[in-house]
């Protein structure tokens, strides 16, 4: 089964560390999976307070250093790490994270096109909820070896009906714009990848939709 998008900024799953192309505009659709119907729909955003809504959770910046990976795209407006779908175009473009302290001094890996040049790489640095600054040289995708993040499903497969995931799919994707790298459905969830979430994210979505229809990954992740 495949995981379904239609936000704007698409990735695939942040277990997996490789981008692929896509065009950041627009709207994918893959096929999703749904297992078995639920007693109980869960509540509408309606239900929950406007200060405690998805769009209004604002994640505590990590204190340490996280790690990031995608393509980084080094352009007229500064080096930007790509943590979603990058646009097939050359030069390449994408809707990323800003990089502070970025050098190319002794990176290698890289492609430039006029006045743009990037190149795929795993990037650590401080987070503060906007930018990312560099902390220690980057390495080149190819060659990096990570540890796979755990599933936080724990390898189960959601309940939550077909119909009712494709609301909340659309529902998010509408509210959250682009905060949302990607929003889809896979084995009975949906999906939601941001640049950065503490757990604040996951509560407000528990809280909106109930507890296992909405799986929050955070794609800058602690390396501290």
């Amino acid at each position: 089964m495949s995981r379904r998008g239609t936000l704007m900024d698409m990735s695939p799953s942040s277990r997996r560390l490789l981008l692929v192309a896509a065009t950041v505009t627009a709207a994918v659709t893959l096929s999703g999976c749904a297992v078995g119907p639920r007693a109980t729909l869960p509540p509408t955003s309606t239900t929950v307070p406007s200060d405690q809504r998805l769009e209004d959770a604002h994640p505590t910046p990590p204190e340490g250093r996280v790690l990031g990976t995608g393509t980084v795209i080094d352009g007229t407006d500064g080096p930007t790490l790509c943590l979603g779908a990058v646009m097939d175009s050359s030069p390449p473009q994408c809707a990323g994270v800003p990089l502070d302290d970025w050098t190319w001094d002794g990176v290698d890996g890289s492609v430039s096109a006029r006045d743009t040049r990037w190149g795929s790489y795993a990037v650590y640095g401080t987070f503060d909820g906007e930018r990312l600054t560099v902390t220690d040289p980057p390495i080149l995708l190819a060659l990096f070896d990570p540890v796979a993040p755990e599933d936080p499903t724990g390898g189960k497969t959601g309940i939550t009906p077909e119909g009712e995931l494709t609301r909340v799919q659309e529902d998010i994707a509408a509210r959250l714009g682009p905060g949302a790298v990607f929003v889809g459905t896979d084995r009975g969830y949906v999906w939601l990848q941001v640049s950065w979430d503490d757990g604040t994210l996951q509560r407000a979505a528990d809280d909106e939709y109930g507890d296992g229809v909405v799986i929050v990954e955070s794609l800058l992740r602690e390396a501290d």
